[in-house]
């Protein structure tokens, strides 16, 4: 890993996703998460504060080892249990049926091989587990879309391999038969970087 993946790109995507628009959405989305619970992508530990307070463990994944180091000052501070492994999430060391639920935020743009993700996402849910996302993708808005296709070349080497222009809804229905979406534009942000897609899917 280069060291601008490993040292600079943590602490700019820290500083960037602790914006109040991104801490909006993730409060509503994790507020539902119960039971055993994985988070592929945890990143720096920006979604420990947003979890319920009964939740006592979390298993955490990331592939980039430099964010350990500011995700720990916040897995010391929260009450939650974090089992924090880098790891890959197209190849899980888990057993299948282990979850309750399985969480994904900002995330299912940069894996390089998001349907096999997916299908280890489901593979270790529990049946009626849940997925809970919520990630920016491909805008229903054609010329949106040009600039979109135009601009991922470049994002996904200044991002880490963040595509702008994945059809989020249309992988996690391929993997998953019971799916609740919303897809909306914030405001605040360009839909080239910031159509969402927010919702829960049931194994």
């Amino acid at each position: 890993m280069n060291p601008y993946s490993q040292f600079l790109l943590p602490r700019l995507l820290d500083w960037a996703m602790s914006d109040q628009t991104f801490s909006q959405y993730r409060g509503e989305l994790l507020s539902q998460v119960t039971g055993d619970t994985l988070e592929i992508g945890f990143g720096t530990g920006l979604n420990l504060p947003y979890y319920p307070s009964d939740l006592q463990k979390l298993t955490a994944i990331d592939a980039n080892p430099g964010m350990s180091a500011i995700a720990q000052k916040r897995i010391r501070e929260s009450g939650i249990v974090v089992d924090h492994r880098v790891l890959n999430g197209e190849s899980l060391p888990i057993g299948d049926c282990q979850f309750d639920s399985v969480v994904s935020t900002w995330t299912l743009c940069s894996i390089a091989k998001v349907e096999q993700a997916l299908q280890e996402i489901h593979r270790v849910l529990k049946p009626g587990g849940r997925f809970f996302f919520v990630e920016h993708g491909l805008s229903r808005d054609a010329k949106t879309q040009v600039w979109q296709h135009r601009l991922t070349p470049i994002q996904k080497v200044i991002a880490d391999g963040c595509h702008l222009d994945r059809d989020i809804r249309q992988l996690v229905e391929r993997q998953f038969g019971q799916v609740t979406i919303d897809e909306f534009q914030p405001q605040d942000l360009s839909a080239v970087i910031g159509y969402f897609y927010k919702g829960v899917a049931i194994k």
